[in-house]
């Protein structure tokens, strides 16, 4: 699962480096990343000067990580929950893993974890074809298996409003301030190969039997066309720890 997670899913842009910065306002030197698997959000950060921590669950991850990420990247095997409080950091990010983490008293760790006025950024995103008659095709023949591959929002918000998870949460937190979500668009063009094991990685295919789990795959690989253009738009929550907590 390291190696697909790592030839299938898409790194991040720059532009998604530069939106944190400008938020953040000054210089950032330290970082922790909550859920880093095989490290796509990590060398964006780390090789921008960042000093990163990357922490993960997974030691296969993490492997994974340390094959494509300079030596002085700090890694460290353990879960969110299992984080030692004590040192602080000016950012701390999560690419498309805060969904992963325990709901109970997740601000106020994340919280714990950063400086007053450091910078929570979460962000991440789904693919999907961007035309949507491809898109048709693929939801029909997942349909008998599947209804929807979509993450649920963890707080149950309606995909139509504008503000969505976790900046809902955000807001409501009282340990954070200053909540925006931007989106930075982007469109990437894929084999159906890739779009399938793409899809190899995404969870509501992954809780499915094996059998049938290949036999999706198979069905939605015969109705892709020869190259598949996918709507890869990141969402990112940004926010600011209050100074007076």
């Amino acid at each position: 699962m390291a190696q697909s997670y790592e030839r299938f899913r898409p790194g991040y842009p720059a532009e998604l480096f530069e939106l944190v910065m400008t938020y953040a306002g000054r210089p950032v030197r330290t970082a922790l990343e909550i859920g880093a698997g095989t490290g796509k959000a990590t060398r964006l950060f780390a090789g921008r000067g960042v000093a990163v921590t990357a922490t993960d669950p997974d030691a296969a991850m993490l492997a994974e990580l340390r094959r494509h990420l300079p030596a002085d990247v700090r890694t460290l095997r353990a879960a969110f929950e299992d984080l030692r409080v004590g040192k602080t950091y000016e950012l701390v990010y999560a690419a498309a893993s805060l969904h992963w983490t325990e709901p109970d008293g997740r601000w106020e760790r994340i919280a714990a974890l950063l400086e007053p006025g450091g910078v929570l950024a979460s962000f991440g995103g789904p693919l999907r074809p961007a035309d949507p008659a491809v898109e048709e095709a693929v939801r029909a023949v997942r349909a008998p298996f599947l209804e929807s591959d979509d993450i649920p929002s963890p707080d149950g918000t309606p995909p139509e409003h504008t503000m969505q998870w976790p900046g809902t949460e955000l807001q409501r937190s009282g340990w954070f301030t200053d909540v925006r979500q931007v989106t930075v668009a982007r469109r990437l063009t894929m084999s159906p190969r890739d779009c399938v094991g793409y899809l190899s990685t995404v969870s509501a295919y992954l809780t499915l039997p094996a059998p049938v789990r290949e036999e999706v795959f198979s069905r939605i690989g015969h109705v892709l066309p020869e190259r598949v253009e996918m709507a890869a738009d990141v969402t990112v929550h940004l926010s600011r720890r209050r100074s007076g907590r």
